[in-house]
């Protein structure tokens, strides 16, 4: 018998564990592995479906869910139950409807809701998923085309796709072919990275070589991938054949991340990854559904309230006795006092909340502007720190060539036609020296300068440093020529280049030249700033034509247009720009001359030490700096053939060196970057947004610390942070230096406690060490200084600092944004805005509020956001005080009469009283308003006291119960005392004195009227009379025309209303709130 009960026992312990391992196995999170991928053949494995998916909800969990968030607050789970307890004959109190009626509304109207957003939610991702592609099929499925389209969803890791030009990218891809001969495309990232600027991405080399797509199918290859990543700016990866002939290692040049768009050109790539294993959705965060602070506020009254309702029934039955079934007159003495949580209160809130969202909808002075969630609009008005994008949200991103200093000259756009007149001098000369170039034999590049630049540097002739510096200019950059007669070729190699296609991202720049018809010019590059700098070297004279991998090609305009002189250059090498280095080069030759040059740019802090010594860099510098400019200084070093072929061996060799690789090749390019020539300084200006300086002062006089979270450089960054004046007059920016250490942190976080009152500029690297080691200490300085600027911040990033506010502040947060890299941010924030920009809708339909430029978001908290907060404030305490007033009454009325759980008004009275009689004019207190629209903007101080929370808190909540309670007392005694022969005579006194005390109430509590609010009053006055001579059942006719009545009423509603008027009174002149103050 033991042994047959310890098998069961096994069994059952067997049993149990399978089950456990089941269910592990099921619900377990998909664990993320690396992964290879094979080229032309179907992969076994199985991966997530390449589905784009924003919904909250499906057919199965949309009611419970919805549900779930209503009566997760504590007064809709008061509601249902008081509602439910009308199903019970002998707890009933008056009709089941007057329960269930305003609960079914506020619960019909969030589901409706709900369902309209997630439905449109759908719709969106249905467009997106439904995108159709080709797919590249293997020769032997008989596809005349070699290609099928299929839809986003249905593509498959494997998959060898093509997108075009203008496409979104549907997966993670690796590049295997482009259509230029090179390998080389460039995508648009900016709904990944926030910036618009263009990225070079490089095919795989062996893919590439292939004579046309088809061939794919034809080679036995495959890839090895690291598994799914958050980082956007990593990947490691390995592309190799089976037979072992060719092995190559790949990084995230190699690939094209979702959601990136091609931007010129066409490219075939392989899915790796899809769905949520994509860059882009692991950096995305789930939609959430946002309560505001007033309702977290209301739900905690709510609950003192019930403590106050239960407190009272256990008074009265401790004062009337447990005998009997004590605890049936219990619960109705709980049904009797549950007015003090008035039914009303979440239709009141919901409807002001809609008003609210509809004024902001049609407010002329943010035309434009789109509410989205209408359950949060009051957040608007308590927001102490506001985080905001830079690309497209506070610039245009657009780039304008404002300045250059020549070192004894500087010239803006007053005297930039004074450079030109000047190229064109000097073009007679260049076309002489190049002719007779072309025609002398060649011998070393010293002797075939330029006429105008041999000899002794101080006979050097007129004109020679704007030519040098413009030629610099023309040269050290990584821009291309886009030609749309080649409109699938990311490369143009034609000579000259017109367009005609508008893309948003080309720049195109129309040059009205002398003597010429006007033509059209497009580039593409990875950065705007060389676009403007090569789009000025164009309006001067010198015009970049063509360019391809290995060569270059300038043209020098002339008086005569036929006449024009073609410079062409081949790139020897070239050395990209690095947030490490601040600085980008390039080494080129002289195709007649032979000359080889070598020119720097970058920023003035790594620039200064490489040229040779002068005396107004470091001062230029800093006043362009001053005017909020983007400055570089560009400089050159002449090369003979010998050094250069020194240069080349050695910097082949670092390149080849197995360790410490990334440091050898940066020693070898140092070396060469040593007492070279200074050229020029630029100014380029990034386009601020209309209105953002007195935007952004604005929000620093309301209290309200902004934060500057972006994805771009730090020089950028610091450039838009002072030109925008996210910082004070008087402050200071503290840039902490790049951290990888605790040591370094401590170090770094002790200088800027030093200087308090800077602003903070940090990287989002240094932010993750700062976070990882010293968070308290990095916070609380942090959120001490006025203003903090974090870039290379990662999508993910972004919201995590939202989150870091809300927990170690408790305030309220903002987060305004354009791109699809900043919609985690916005729905992590309390309040989120979006813009709808350049960069797309992603942020605009992710966002609550979408707003159409930066500027109009003062106007969003400092008007609207004060009104809708004040508002819900006073209407919220006005219903509660509705509902305490008439709890006192009848809490007086059981008292007086024996104990009695009988209700002092039946039916139609209770439903009146909160609907028919007074809804109108408290509901007429969402047009109320303490101050105009001017002042609030005029003085935005004000917006200060609303983060406290002042208008609803429990000191303002506690001030209303002693309104109610003795207003409730004086009226219910004094309806006792006054009444002489029938019980209907009390009921009609005091209900006539409640509704006229509500009535003088609702006027006493408004500070500007409005036109419906007098209509309101009248109204509701006037049904009540009617209601006098109509409700037979409730009122004696007769007593009620008599002058009795009529003292006897006004005397009691005197008495309850008067000495509040005084206290009011006297208040206003002795102590008036500042807004008074003001008008």
């Amino acid at each position: 018998m033991q042994q047959a009960s310890r098998s069961l026992l096994d069994i059952s312990l067997h049993s149990s564990r399978s089950e456990i391992h089941c269910w592990r196995r099921w619900f377990r999170p998909r664990e993320l592995r690396a992964r290879t991928v094979n080229l032309g053949r179907p992969n076994t494995e199985k991966f997530p479906a390449n589905e784009i998916r924003n919904q909250k909800y499906n057919f199965l969990t949309f009611l419970p869910l919805v549900l779930f968030e209503q009566f997760r607050f504590f007064l809709n789970l008061y509601f249902l139950l008081m509602a439910l307890s009308q199903f019970i004959p002998e707890i009933r109190i008056g009709y089941p409807y007057t329960y269930w009626g305003p609960l079914g509304f506020v619960l019909m109207v969030t589901i409706c809701r709900e369902a309209v957003d997630d439905l449109r939610r759908h719709q969106r991702d249905h467009e997106v998923n439904s995108q159709k592609y080709k797919r590249l099929v293997p020769p032997q499925t008989g596809h005349g085309s070699g290609f099928e389209l299929v839809p986003s969803s249905k593509l498959k890791v494997g998959d060898v796709i093509v997108v075009e030009k203008n496409e979104r990218v549907p997966a993670d891809l690796i590049l295997l072919r482009t259509s230029d001969r090179g390998g080389s495309v460039f995508v648009r990232t900016d709904q990944l990275d926030g910036e618009t600027d263009w990225k070079l991405r490089l095919a795989v080399p062996f893919t590439q070589k292939l004579s046309r797509d088809a061939e794919l199918y034809n080679i036995d290859a495959s890839f090895y991938v690291e598994k799914p990543q958050i980082d956007i700016h990593s990947f490691i990866g390995t592309f190799c054949m089976t037979d072992g002939s060719e092995d190559t290692g790949l990084n995230v040049e190699n690939t094209l991340w979702a959601n990136t768009v091609v931007a010129a050109g066409t490219a075939t790539g392989i899915v790796i990854y899809t769905g949520c294993e994509t860059r882009s959705v692991m950096n995305n965060s789930q939609p959430r559904s946002k309560v505001g602070l007033l309702d977290m506020e209301i739900n905690g009254l709510t609950k003192v309230l019930f403590g106050a309702v239960l407190g009272l029934s256990l008074v009265m039955m401790m004062l009337k006795g447990f005998g009997g079934p004590w605890y049936r007159y219990m619960f109705r003495f709980v049904l009797l006092f549950s007015y003090i949580i008035p039914i009303s209160l979440r239709v009141n809130l919901d409807m002001g909340k809609a008003f609210y969202s509809w004024q902001m909808q049609n407010d002329k002075g943010i035309h434009g502007t789109v509410v989205r969630s209408t359950t949060i609009p009051e957040e608007l008005g308590r927001i102490s720190y506001v985080l905001t994008d830079k690309t497209g949200t506070l610039t245009q991103n657009e780039m304008v060539f404002k300045k250059i200093h020549l070192g004894i000259v500087s010239h803006d756009a007053d005297t930039f036609h004074h450079i030109g007149q000047i190229i064109q001098k000097l073009s007679a000369n260049i076309s002489q020296q190049h002719s007779s170039s072309g025609s002398a034999s060649s011998s070393s590049a010293e002797s075939h300068k330029p006429v105008m630049f041999t000899g002794n540097r101080m006979r050097r002739p007129e004109g020679w440093r704007e030519w040098e510096a413009v030629r610099a200019l023309a040269l050290c950059h990584n821009v291309t020529p886009v030609s749309d007669e080649e409109d699938n070729c990311s490369v143009s190699t034609s000579s000259t280049a017109t367009g005609g296609n508008n893309s948003p991202i080309k720049s195109v720049i129309n040059i009205e030249a002398p003597g010429s018809t006007t033509t059209e010019h497009q580039y593409q590059a990875a950065s705007p700033d060389e676009i403007a700098l090569v789009k000025w070297t164009e309006q001067v004279g010198l015009t970049l034509i063509a360019r391809d991998i290995n060569t270059m090609t300038l043209q020098v305009k002339t008086a005569c247009e036929e006449n024009d002189i073609l410079l062409h250059y081949q790139i020897l090498q070239m050395f990209p720009f690095t947030s490490e280095s601040k600085r980008m080069g390039i080494i080129v030759k002289d195709s007649k001359s032979g000359e080889i040059t070598f020119y720097l740019k970058g920023a003035d802090v790594v620039m200064s030490s490489i040229v040779q010594y002068n005396d107004w860099l470091s001062e230029e510098s800093g006043n362009m700096a001053r005017e909020g400019l983007r400055t570089l200084v560009v400089a050159k070093k002449v090369l003979t053939e010998e050094q250069y072929n020194d240069f080349e061996m050695r910097y082949n060799a670092a390149r080849l060196s197995i360790t410490d690789r990334v440091a050898k090749v940066a020693s070898i390019v140092e070396s060469l970057e040593r007492e070279m020539e200074l050229l020029c300084l630029t100014g380029v200006e990034d386009r601020l947004q209309e209105g953002v300086r007195p935007t952004l002062e604005m929000l620093r006089n309301a209290g309200v610390r902004v934060w500057m979270l972006t994805g771009d450089k730090l020089e950028t960054a610091c450039c838009i942070a002072k030109s925008s004046q996210l910082i004070g007059r008087n402050q200071e920016l503290h840039v902490l230096r790049t951290v990888k250490t605790r040591t370094d942190a401590h170090e770094e976080l002790n200088k800027f406690r030093r200087k308090q009152g800077n602003a903070l500029v940090l990287s989002g690297e240094s932010l993750e060490v700062c976070l990882q080691y010293y968070r308290p200490e990095f916070l609380e300085l942090a959120t001490a200084s006025p203003a903090v600027v974090c870039c290379r911040c990662s999508p993910t990033q972004k919201a995590q600092v939202v989150q870091l506010i809300q927990k170690y502040t408790g305030k309220r947060t903002c987060a305004v944004g354009d791109g699809g890299n900043d919609v985690s941010m916005i729905q992590q924030a309390d309040a989120g805005v979006g813009i709808e920009g350049r960069e797309g809708r992603q942020a605009s339909l992710a966002g609550d509020f979408s707003i159409p430029q930066f500027s109009h978001i003062s106007k969003l908290l400092l008007i609207h956001g004060r009104r809708s907060y004040k508002r819900s404030a006073a209407l919220s305490q006005f219903v509660i005080h509705r509902g305490l007033i008439i709890t006192t009454l009848q809490a007086v009325f059981s008292a007086v009469f024996y104990l009695s759980s009988v209700a002092l008004y039946q039916g139609f009275l209770m439903v009146g009283y909160s609907t028919l009689y007074t809804m109108f004019p408290v509901f007429s207190l969402v047009l109320d308003q303490d101050i105009t629209s001017e002042t609030a903007v005029t003085y935005p101080e004000l917006y200060k006291d609303l983060a406290k929370g002042r208008s609803l808190s429990y000191k303002t909540f506690f001030i209303w119960v002693l309104v109610s309670i003795y207003q409730g007392g004086v009226i219910m005694y004094g309806a006792l005392i006054l009444f002489v022969d029938e019980f209907i005579h009390i009921v009609a006194i005091s209900f006539s004195a409640l509704i006229l005390t509500e009535l003088i109430m609702v006027a006493l509590t408004v500070r500007t009227w409005h036109r419906l609010m007098v209509l309101a009053e009248l109204f509701s006055l006037a049904l009540y009379l009617i209601s006098l001579a109509v409700l037979h059942e409730y009122f004696d006719w007769e007593f009620i025309w008599s002058y009795d009545f009529l003292w006897k009423v006004s005397l009691i509603t005197v008495v309850s209303c008067l000495p509040l008027y005084i206290i009011k009174f006297l208040r206003k002149k002795c102590s008036p709130p500042s807004y008074l103050k003001l008008s």
